[in-house]
């Protein structure tokens, strides 16, 4: 017998479990991971057989956009209605919603009855840094573009500050998150200044803001994640997204993933990069993102 509920810390290692089977948390080696993100919003649904965490939801708002973030349930509990009573329960009757859904039919089609449609492709790309534009050919920041830990002063760490000199710098973080959240709200259908915050104060997350656009940045164990990131025009987009890739050449590797329209899919090619996977985004209604100008985080949309 199945049962549905919002999850509880109690459930987490369940959940946890479940997420493995799919793979899904590769580019989390550490925690916190995006699953206590989904729990901490009160968002995450888990699913039991007889007890037993067999399934799960999860969605993140942004203003009154609905992302359904996740939906698994194990392959020997599949085709029992389980996916369809965690939908259910995790979407609100007539609010806005999308999704990023694998290529299985079965899935898209349960999204379709949910009143999403297809949109367009979702690329997942890997690629070497080395070959991107060097910093010669890279349009040089300008005086206000900054890139640093949104929780951490800018000045090294073994150089004191003058108390002045600490608030001045906690400002400038504050006036930063707040511009990339404007930015990010323009580009990505709705605020989520909470979840970028949480997002920025993770070890390894820096942000290039570049006055007209901004990207987020993670190191991995096996290079960096981009996104989300944005602007507000495409070349804006591409801009913030190109300076934030040249700013960790070291890291060798980078994956990100884009929209089918964004114009920076033909140029990442050019430079080496592959698609590594390719999801179906669905939307209930008309372009409520922009498709165009817009990098989602593949678990935080």
């Amino acid at each position: 017998m199945y049962t549905v509920r919002q999850a509880g810390p109690d459930d987490l290692a369940g959940v946890r479990a479940v997420a493995r089977r799919f793979g899904n948390l590769g580019q989390w080696p550490h925690r916190p991971d995006y699953l206590d993100r989904e729990l901490d919003n009160g968002r995450l649904t888990a699913g039991l057989a007889d007890g037993d965490v067999v399934g799960f939801g999860a969605t993140f708002a942004r203003g009154g956009l609905t992302h359904l973030a996740d939906l698994f349930v194990l392959p020997e509990h599949q085709s029992s209605g389980l996916g369809r009573t965690l939908l259910t329960r995790l979407l609100p009757a007539d609010a806005p919603r999308v999704t990023f859904a694998s290529s299985d039919p079965r899935a898209v089609a349960l999204y379709i009855r949910q009143g999403m449609r297809p949109i367009c492709p979702l690329l997942y790309l890997r690629g070497p840094l080395s070959a991107l534009p060097g910093p010669e050919t890279t349009p040089r920041p300008a005086p206000d573009r900054t890139a640093f830990p949104l929780d951490r002063a800018v000045v090294p760490p073994d150089r004191e500050a003058e108390t002045s000199d600490r608030e001045a710098e906690t400002s400038d973080r504050a006036a930063v998150a707040g511009l990339v959240a404007v930015l990010d709200a323009d580009a990505s259908g709705g605020r989520r200044d909470a979840d970028l915050a949480w997002y920025a104060a993770l070890p390894g997350v820096t942000t290039v803001h570049t006055g007209t656009g901004y990207a987020m940045v993670r190191d991995t164990r096996d290079g960096v994640q981009v996104g989300p990131a944005g602007g507000q025009t495409t070349r804006h987009c591409a801009d913030a997204v190109l300076a934030a890739l040249a700013r960790h050449r070291a890291a060798g590797t980078a994956t990100l993933c884009l929209f089918g329209p964004n114009p920076l899919l033909p140029v990442l090619l050019e430079a080496g990069f592959t698609i590594a996977d390719m999801d179906v985004f669905l939307s209930s209604g008309a372009d409520p993102l922009a498709l165009d100008r817009y990098l989602p985080h593949p678990d935080l949309g």
